[in-house]
């Protein structure tokens, strides 16, 4: 109410003043929307927003990203190619300035260093936090994509099954796939099945156009060659059903075989984490308490007391975390 009123007057005010110097008639536009508006945009779309201000400035770095493109389109993510570099690079621009003041703030303030060496030293952690960004946001989609392909491989032998068993039925390619778009369970392939069925009823193309749509998007080889082989099948007038029941059948002898060379693999992490993130920190702490206790071995302003801080609340978490990232991104989901 307070704002609406100040508006008010404002335009009262504005009135006034053109009467009296006769100003052309145009009226004033103050909407207090707009800042909301732009608050909205900014947490629900940061892309949109960082197109709409840097996004003809970026025309410059395009080349640079050019490879996330097919990246993009396979990853799931729904933003368009330049959108999501103006993002990159606004964010980009926004972390590394945030990290300059605060690093040369944290240093003055709290370890009275002198300003330029604060300086220097916020410039190297800006340059540093710009470089992990970039990194973060030109993997980002191309890890996305990975976990699609690894999720759409572990579902593939009971997908086929299940499409087997439709054609079989007399089910026309379709409600094949709008049945997997509509499964009671959520499962990554039926985020694929909706873009089949989105082209057939929303873009009006026919189910093959779609399928083969899809085939070129989707990060999965498995995946494209079972849809490359179903269109062949269609178009052959060949045996739909006899098709699906082999490709399930292969599809289970290779998660057999990649369920094997999971153990294996997960024995192994299993002992880098034990040598890496309970032995290793175990002895350092042993070592950092006993150098603190004997009231020695400092690093410059890194007490032992500091690493042993660092160490325990933060060097330990981040560990785990990148454990349970490599974890995730070698577990089969099914």
């Amino acid at each position: 109410m307070k704002s609406n009123k100040a508006l008010e007057k404002i335009k009262i005010l504005y009135d006034r003043l053109k009467t009296k110097l006769r100003l052309p008639d145009k009226k004033l536009n103050l909407k207090p929307e707009m800042s909301q508006e732009t608050v909205k945009l900014a947490f629900s779309k940061p892309h949109s927003l960082a197109y709409q201000l840097i996004g003809e400035k970026t025309e410059r770095v395009l080349p640079l990203f050019r490879d996330l493109d097919s990246a993009l389109q396979k990853s799931g993510l729904k933003v368009a190619f330049k959108p999501y570099v103006s993002l990159t690079v606004f964010a980009t621009i926004l972390i590394s300035f945030a990290m300059l003041i605060f690093v040369s703030f944290l240093l003055i303030g709290a370890f009275r260093v002198p300003l330029l060496s604060a300086v220097m030293f916020g410039v190297g952690g800006s340059l540093f936090t710009s470089a992990f960004s970039l990194i973060g946001f030109y993997v980002y989609p191309i890890y996305r994509a990975d976990k699609i392909r690894r999720e759409l491989e572990d579902e593939l032998p009971f997908i086929t099954g299940y499409m087997a068993i439709l054609t079989s039925a007399g089910v026309s390619p379709e409600k094949i796939f709008y049945s997997l778009s509509n499964l009671s369970v959520p499962l990554t392939v039926s985020a694929e099945a909706k873009d089949v069925v989105r082209d057939v009823n929303l873009f009006g193309l026919d189910i093959i156009s779609a399928l083969e749509q899809t085939s070129k998007q989707t990060p999965s080889e498995r995946f494209r060659e079972m849809l490359e082989g179903f269109i062949s099948t269609i178009h052959s007038g060949g045996n739909l059903p006899a098709y699906l029941r082999e490709k399930s059948r292969q599809y289970m002898k290779l998660k057999r075989i990649n369920l094997r060379k999971f153990s294996d693999t997960l024995s192994i992490l299993s002992e880098f984490y034990v040598a890496l993130l309970i032995t290793g920190p175990l002895l350092l702490i042993i070592m950092l308490a006993v150098m603190a206790m004997l009231g020695g071995g400092s690093l410059g302003i890194l007490s032992p007391d500091l690493l042993l801080g660092l160490l325990t609340y933060l060097g330990i978490p981040l560990g785990s975390i990148m454990f349970l990232i490599i974890l995730d991104a070698v577990s089969p989901k099914w």
